[in-house]
């Protein structure tokens, strides 16, 4: 594993590589990090060349000017700009295959949208391409207030066991704690632009009604964040899609079933670059 940091002269963007073949961009969701797909790295990496950022605001990356959706679109851009220049790096000719969680996949999905010609395929892992409803919009707006009044530690403490389903939070409470610990860290302010980014992200299922390639939907039968129903939906969209029901997962699937997550990851990957 290689860590590697960017400057784009208002900013630093860091990101780990790891790997050789294929292409492959992990991409985070909100109030996390990195190391949220360390659980999948020594698998993947084994077989494809895995570029897994912290997307700006988080881990070890800055703010930048632009946090919409769009704008860390084009964060992620300029890392592959970066790092596929390289001679032994595949170039984007070859195009990558990006895997967003959650916010990730909000990112992937603005990604797909400005910039197709890069993408071999995308994957959607517990992640919509519908824009908030009014609800959600509401629920996100207070969060934001939650933030500003009580700080990201009792943010994180608050609303991380929610990810989970309550079996795996009474079999690991330690792992849970630990992802609070770590996550409670976060740059408040980076808490309160990835929520505004995500309120006002538009309707993208145009983009899956219209995408050429492969995407994976990935869904937790027990996923608050981004509800079961909801999940399904989506999945007739795309032309090509491959579908994983997690059946015993909330909206961490990558921890609450690692096997099946990270098999389903490997099938999907060898499928779209056989």
């Amino acid at each position: 594993m290689t860590e590697k940091i960017i400057d784009t002269g208002n900013s630093r963007l860091f990101y780990k590589v790891s790997g050789n073949g294929w292409p492959v961009v992990l991409l985070h969701g909100f109030a996390e990090d990195s190391d949220i797909w360390n659980l999948q790295q020594a698998e993947l990496s084994a077989q494809y060349r895995l570029i897994i950022p912290d997307l700006p605001g988080s881990g070890r990356s800055d703010l930048v000017s632009n946090m919409s959706i769009e704008g860390l679109a084009d964060s992620i851009k300029k890392i592959l700009e970066w790092e596929l220049s390289t001679p032994q790096a595949a170039g984007p000719a070859q195009g990558v295959i990006m895997i967003g969680h959650s916010m990730g996949g909000y990112i992937t999905l603005a990604f797909a949208e400005k910039y197709p010609d890069i993408l071999q395929a995308m994957g959607l892992f517990h992640s919509t391409a519908f824009a908030d409803n009014e609800e959600k919009k509401t629920t996100r707006q207070r969060g934001i207030a939650f933030i500003q009044s009580h700080g990201s530690y009792e943010f994180v403490k608050q609303s991380t066991p929610n990810l989970f389903t309550e079996a795996y939070r009474i079999k690991n409470p330690e792992r849970v704690s630990a992802m609070i610990d770590r996550y409670g860290t976060l740059n408040p302010l980076a808490l309160e632009a990835y929520y505004r980014a995500m309120i006002q992200r538009p309707d993208r299922t145009a983009v899956l009604q219209s995408i050429n390639k492969p995407v994976l939907f990935i869904i937790g039968k027990y996923d608050k964040a981004v509800p079961f129903e909801d999940s399904l939906k989506q999945c007739h969209m795309p032309d090509q899609a491959a579908i994983e029901i997690l059946g015993n997962s909330a909206h961490m699937g990558m921890w609450e079933e690692r096997e099946k997550s990270t098999a389903a990851l490997l099938s999907f990957l060898a499928d779209t670059t056989a």
